[in-house]
């Protein structure tokens, strides 16, 4: 017999790189006569619950070599990326044995960790597409003693995708209403749109910047991971005049489905296009603006019915960038994802504990309408724990 519940581990690191975000998740297995009710997916939308998370930082130096390594023009030797991987497959695992140490919850109640890894590079034009996302899942594994699925992207982009954003699936599942109109707004590094609309296929794709150049921007010039609240962004102004230059780069005026990354919006894509004299304030002023604009108009071109807006991710926490939200988008509620339930600072990872689980119940974690995949597809390699060998578990549906 099946138990009622099972216990997966979702992490990741997201493009701004500040930390490893855990999250162990309970996801309820209702009784087979159960009915059940469907998500936006078509899916059985069944309950979850965040049962522990934490962030867990990485170390400076660290961190610093992984957004080098993130820009386009970084350059690595071999040794040095075989290194990283295993450094970086470390504090993966260090953090998820953190977690549930913390929660004091034995290995053996755990299905198995979700780890969508580091992201260095993320090129899906042109004639060989790829995606590359690092952190040894063999030492991941064998640290913690659980089975460990990872590599989710690539099997996406073989098929013809863009290999991100994954997480609508669990959005459509999570949160749709066929009621309401909503998105959901992820505030990474970069920001992430799932369009959920009823009778129409989940759309999502990535808007462009939410975080990246407004962190990078206060590295440079405050020597700060960030600008906290947007203090400084609310002490400039907006230069219309670079807002408009920003905006006029093609990706925003792309169709989706379409995704990006550092690759594209760095501080050389940005000191390209910067006028010869623009107070630093006043850049960071617009960088905010930009975000905010940029998401605004991608759903009034893509989802202009939508009417609820719930956001996560580090964003969330911007106070500046959520009321420029507010602003841009005034007939619509913009919230947090906390307002339907779940922590907005948890979203990601609880999506990979999510994908994880598709992965072993043998079901499809992408979604073609959203990724432009030839069609659904199974996605992560699972490498089981401590050389099991096999999965000795029932499917939990």
């Amino acid at each position: 017999m099946a138990p009622a519940s099972w216990l997966y581990l979702g992490l990741i690191s997201g493009t701004s790189a500040d930390g490893i975000d855990a999250a162990l998740v309970e996801f309820a297995t209702p009784p087979a006569a159960e009915p059940f009710t469907a998500g936006h997916s078509g899916k059985a939308s069944w309950p979850l619950r965040i049962v522990a998370a934490r962030t867990t930082p990485y170390p400076q130096d660290l961190r610093r070599r992984v957004l080098a390594l993130a820009t386009s023009d970084a350059s690595i030797t071999l040794d040095d990326y075989g290194r990283l991987d295993v450094e970086i497959g470390e504090c993966f695992a260090a953090a998820a044995n953190a977690l549930l140490d913390e929660a004091g919850v034995r290995r053996g109640a755990v299905v198995a960790i979700g780890s969508h890894g580091q992201t260095v590079r993320h090129r899906v034009g042109g004639a060989h597409p790829f995606t590359l996302q690092i952190g040894d899942p063999s030492v991941i594994a064998e640290r913690t003693g659980l089975t460990t699925v990872t590599d989710f992207r690539r099997a996406d982009v073989a098929a013809g995708g863009q290999g991100a954003p994954l997480l609508p699936s669990l959005h459509a599942a999570a949160f749709a209403d066929p009621a309401v109109p909503r998105a959901i707004l992820n505030l990474g590094g970069i920001a992430n749109l799932t369009l959920l609309e009823h009778a129409r296929p989940v759309i999502g794709f990535d808007s462009g910047p939410a975080n990246c150049l407004l962190d990078a921007w206060a590295e440079r010039h405050l020597g700060a991971p960030r600008d906290e609240n947007g203090a400084w962004a609310r002490s400039g102004r907006v230069d219309e005049a670079l807002l408009a230059e920003l905006l006029a780069d093609p990706y925003f005026a792309a169709a989706p489905p379409k995704s990006t990354g550092r690759e594209d919006f760095n501080l050389a894509w940005l000191d390209a296009r910067l006028p010869s004299r623009c107070a630093p304030a006043d850049v960071q002023a617009t960088l905010l603006a930009l975000s905010a604009r940029s998401i605004a108009d991608a759903l009034r071109a893509h989802a202009p019915a939508t009417r609820e807006v719930y956001a996560c991710g580090g964003g969330v926490h911007n106070a500046a960038l959520m009321e420029a939200l507010r602003a841009q988008l005034p007939r619509l509620r913009v919230d947090s994802t906390a307002a339907l339930g779940l922590d907005p600072d948890y979203v990601e990872a609880v999506g990979f504990a999510w994908l994880a689980r598709e992965r072993l119940d043998g079901d499809p974690g992408n979604l073609p309408s959203v990724t432009g995949a030839r069609g659904p597809r199974r996605l992560g390699a699972i490498y089981p724990a401590g050389g099991d060998g096999a999965l000795s578990r029932p499917m939990s549906r």
